[in-house]
């Protein structure tokens, strides 16, 4: 309607005028020209830089090389020391304030962007593996302690940058492949990781302990994804094959960063139904490390078993992220599919746990001169297998658990959040933990515990897979979290696609929507 006195307004200015709205192009790239250009190889054609799949890639290689060597580390059963006393005390002051900065770093990540975050993440990896070194040497167990303390800060960011690029770059339809690729590479890590030690001590059956040389060379490859983290472009020049960018907070300050935090709990509040899973995701570590292969497996054992767990991590993501990805099947479908995979592993993997654990208790094991399982043993096969198994699980479960949260919304700033939120819990489940072990809690109990908790946390999610997973997200939904406008973030057919049109601006600049 026109305002008072003025020329009534040509509604055949004003269809025109929707038309151009409707089919004007998606803004050109912000980012310096030779991130969108596409290298070719002979044949091969790579995929330009600032795209997501080479984002994640990047991300992917830095975790390959900083948590994916520690993982290799600490599979050996305490961080390869004699005595895992010094290493549970590490991983305590490490989960503690991972718990912390974790919860937060979705707002730290929103504020100060995905680089600079990733960038301070990486660097807590190699001191941390720096102050094993020096314990070698003068029992310092307090600089031991600071070192975890100061990488639970640094991992908070860095997992929370992952799991925004992870979960946010890719398209509706490709979310179960990124996470699967993401995975694959993160645990080539611990696989490659864990040959060093191998390596090391393929030789010394009778070995308890890992040499200087063994956390040298961990330093030396932390110390490379490091510098990795330099790489990674911030969100506003990402775009998808499709034109589209990812959703970001335009110019966040830290109080509406922490204002976005309680409004993503107010508003999503059923994400609460997810937290018990994300504390489980961590909580089962320390008993596969420090009660299964430290207390069963010698050295060289110990570093086999920890090679084939991350390969079996390798498998399990594989065929969790394309099972969430098949197309042929609604989304609903898939959710639902997953999580009674999920349950129905978690039954069948530690129902052989039990039968395992059964075997030997704490005493056993921690008796002086108690014998370990060697390759060569006969015994070895069926623990080896089962260890197989227990990797496979560890990364379905949180492949399911990550692409679950990436269901929910597209949002970037949102899924920042999210992601804090997991490995916020996930770490103050793991702080728990290491400390169980160090109260010497009997093996048989530290196992019920696991599995009560794996299992509990999968029925109290049913009801957000159920009912809030949909097969599709309302792009105008997912904008009330941030300032973008509607063709900012996405190209004009995938409006059309949902049925939206975008109609203009009005006078304050911003679009509004219709259904068409």
């Amino acid at each position: 309607m026109s305002a008072p006195g003025e020329k009534p307004a040509d509604p055949n200015v004003e269809k025109a005028r929707d038309e151009e709205a409707v089919h004007r192009p998606v803004a050109a790239p912000t980012g310096k020209p030779w991130m969108y250009k596409k290298l070719k190889i002979g044949p091969l054609t790579l995929p330009y830089y600032a795209s997501p799949t080479s984002q994640l890639l990047l991300v992917s290689f830095v975790c390959f090389l900083c948590p994916g060597m520690y993982n290799a580390l600490n599979g050996l059963g305490g961080g390869g020391q004699q005595d895992a006393h010094a290493v549970n005390q590490g991983n305590t002051a490490l989960y503690s304030t991972f718990a912390v900065i974790g919860f937060f770093a979705g707002s730290i990540a929103n504020r100060i962007g995905l680089r600079y975050t990733l960038f301070f993440g990486g660097f807590g990896y190699f001191l941390y593996v720096g102050s094993m070194l020096s314990y070698n040497h003068n029992r310092n167990l307090g600089f031991l302690t600071f070192a975890g303390a100061l990488l639970g800060a640094c991992a908070g960011c860095l997992w929370c940058a992952q799991g925004a690029v992870m979960m946010s770059y890719p398209d509706e339809k490709s979310k179960g492949r990124y996470i699967s690729w993401f995975w694959v590479i993160f645990n080539l890590g611990g696989v490659i990781g864990s040959l060093v030690p191998l390596f090391q001590t393929m030789n010394s059956p009778e070995g308890k302990a890992v040499g200087d040389a063994t956390y040298i060379a961990f330093m030396v490859l932390m110390f490379l994804g490091f510098l990795l983290c330099f790489g990674l472009v911030e969100s506003k020049y990402v775009r998808r094959p499709d034109g589209s960018q990812v959703i970001v907070m335009k110019n966040p300050s830290w109080s509406s960063e922490i204002k976005g935090l309680w409004e993503v709990l107010k508003s999503d509040y059923y994400i609460v139904l997810l937290f018990p899973m994300f504390i489980a995701s961590n909580w089962f570590y320390t008993y596969h490390f420090n009660n299964v292969n430290s207390a069963r497996f010698n050295i060289r054992t110990r570093s086999l078993n920890t090679c084939l767990y991350y390969l079996a991590q390798m498998a399990g993501a594989f065929s969790f992220g394309y099972l969430l990805d098949m197309n042929f099947m609604r989304r609903t479908m898939r959710a639902r599919v997953g999580l009674g995979l999920l349950f129905a592993l978690t039954m069948g993997i530690w129902g052989g746990g039990y039968v395992w654990q059964r075997q030997y208790t704490r005493e056993m094991t921690e008796a002086e001169g108690a014998p370990r399982i060697d390759w060569k043993d006969n015994e070895y096969v069926g623990g080896m297998f089962l260890y197989i198994f227990y990797g496979f699980y560890d990364a379905a479960y949180q492949t399911c658990v990550y692409w679950f949260m990436g269901a929910l919304t597209n949002n970037g700033r949102k899924l920042a959040n999210f992601a804090g939120f997991y490995k916020g819990l996930q770490s103050a489940g793991g702080a728990v933990t290491w400390q169980i072990d160090d109260k010497k809690v009997s093996f048989m109990a530290t196992f019920a515990i696991n599995w009560a908790l794996l299992c509990g946390s999968i029925v109290i999610a049913l009801p957000v897979i159920l009912w809030k997973i949909k097969d599709t997200v309302d792009i105008e939904e997912d904008l009330k979290f941030s300032d973008e406008t509607l063709e900012e973030v996405a190209p004009t057919a995938l409006l059309e696609d949902r049925g939206l049109t975008a109609t203009g601006n009005d006078t304050a600049g911003a679009q509004t929507l219709s259904k068409n």
